[in-house]
């Protein structure tokens, strides 16, 4: 009887560490929850990537309409103050935030428009949108991607991006692409995923 009730605790205990183990992974791979291109002239869909992979991004590198997203380094403390563009507290995200980093960019082949979302698993605090804060936050990306830093790279004055008002894990976009693309760094709150 007591090796019966030992086997029992020990299965118990093994699915249970097992249950553990596929939440966690299942956990780790959802940042960016998800994201759909609403309107604008380009006709494409929303596609996240793997920062795993090796590849390049920031000059003519994907040449299509889709709307991609990528998560970078995760629940990083800020050893100093962050600027960003555009801020839910200003323009600056103060030294000893912790913040999950992504990347948001489109790069068609010919000039297009593009309205569209992307959602995260956490509210949003703040948004690189310029050639210098992206370049002064790559080094937050701790991935195998190449970052190239073109002249062009960001958004210009016609382009939006904003924080849906109703929905802080909601990243608003409204842009217009050609060469090198429009490309962004969004900063999250700490992921409860990890």
């Amino acid at each position: 009887m007591a090796a019966a009730t030992h086997l029992k605790s020990f299965t118990k205990a093994a699915l249970i560490a097992v249950f553990a183990l596929n939440i966690s992974i299942y956990q780790a791979k959802g940042f960016v929850l998800d994201g759909k291109i609403e309107g604008g002239f380009a006709r494409g869909k929303f596609i996240k990537l793997n920062p795993s992979d090796n590849f390049a991004v920031g000059n003519d590198t994907f040449q299509n309409n889709n709307l991609y997203a990528f998560d970078e380094d995760q629940n990083i403390t800020l050893e100093r103050d962050l600027a960003v563009d555009i801020g839910v507290t200003g323009r600056t995200i103060p030294a000893g935030t912790v913040v999950a980093s992504h990347y948001v960019f489109f790069d068609p082949l010919f000039g297009a428009t593009q309205s569209a979302y992307v959602e995260f698993d956490a509210p949003i605090l703040g948004i690189a949108t310029s050639q210098l804060t992206l370049k002064a936050s790559d080094f937050l990306a701790n991935t195998n991607v190449t970052y190239l830093n073109p002249t062009l790279r960001g958004l210009e004055w016609e382009d939006s991006v904003w924080v849906d008002p109703n929905n802080p894990f909601r990243l608003r976009i409204f842009w217009g692409a050609s060469t090198p693309g429009d490309y962004i760094r969004v900063f999250t709150a700490a992921s409860p995923s990890v």
